[in-house]
């Protein structure tokens, strides 16, 4: 029996009994962790605050064995926050909804329990922290951190060169299944000819150019925030539940 440190995303939770819940984490070191956190739905529960979604925490772990991931799950035996991001999120329904789509895309970009997957945390602990102070607008935020997290897990979409043979852009034609933007020779079936402006966006979301993005007309953000969605849906091979209900 060995005890196990670190720090974590709540991702989600779910029901465990009368008073307990079964925790789903990101966590630094440990990739996704799901642990049983006992008696946290009781009122009187000491720690029960601090494993919410979106809580930032140090949460200390209880495992039968020397590994944290094994036949039973672990236990949270001790946690303490580090950012309550879930209070400036929860609060305003735009803020939640472009939340809740990080989580379940943290989620599903780290299917096996126990890898660490640390680009994809401090991704999320970013995106958290700056959706919850409110610097930039949520669907943008969201956008970046889908394109971030799409490029980490090695699907970094084109939005310059032609993604099949390397022609030098701007190209006009963008496909999910290429890639990105491809030159008039590479077009495929199903390419879509978005406007630069949109394009443009997308370039400056996933290299952090925030300046040019605030300045976007919405409804070029509206256009640029379907071609993600396209875009991770292809390599997701099916669509993000939450992202249905994000204010575009």
């Amino acid at each position: 029996m060995s005890l196990f440190r670190d720090d974590g995303i709540v991702l989600r939770t779910q029901k465990l009994g009368e008073a307990d819940r079964i925790i789903t984490l990101l966590t630094r070191g440990h990739g996704r962790v799901r642990a049983v956190a006992r008696g946290v739905r009781r009122t009187k529960s000491k720690f029960g605050a601090g494993l919410e979604p979106f809580s930032h925490a140090d949460v200390q772990f209880f495992a039968r064995g020397n590994e944290l991931i094994g036949r039973s799950l672990p236990l949270c035996t001790q946690t303490q926050i580090i950012a309550p991001y879930g209070n400036g999120i929860v609060t305003d329904y735009a803020r939640y909804t472009a939340g809740t789509a990080m989580l379940e895309t943290a989620e599903r970009f780290t299917d096996h329990e126990g890898e660490p997957a640390v680009q994809q945390y401090l991704l999320l602990v970013g995106a958290l922290r700056t959706l919850a102070r409110g610097e930039h607008a949520p669907n943008l935020i969201l956008d970046a951190f889908l394109l971030r997290s799409l490029a980490v897990n090695g699907y970094a979409p084109s939005f310059d060169d032609c993604a099949k043979c390397g022609l030098h852009g701007p190209n006009r034609h963008f496909s999910v299944g290429a890639g990105g933007v491809v030159c008039g020779d590479c077009r495929v079936p199903g390419s879509v000819v978005p406007s630069s402006e949109a394009i443009a966006l997308l370039s400056a979301l996933l290299t952090g150019d925030w300046g040019h993005a605030d300045a976007c007309e919405p409804r070029h953000v509206r256009e640029g925030s379907g071609l993600v969605s396209a875009y991770l849906h292809w390599h997701l091979e099916r669509g993000l539940r939450s992202l249905r209900y994000v204010e575009k």
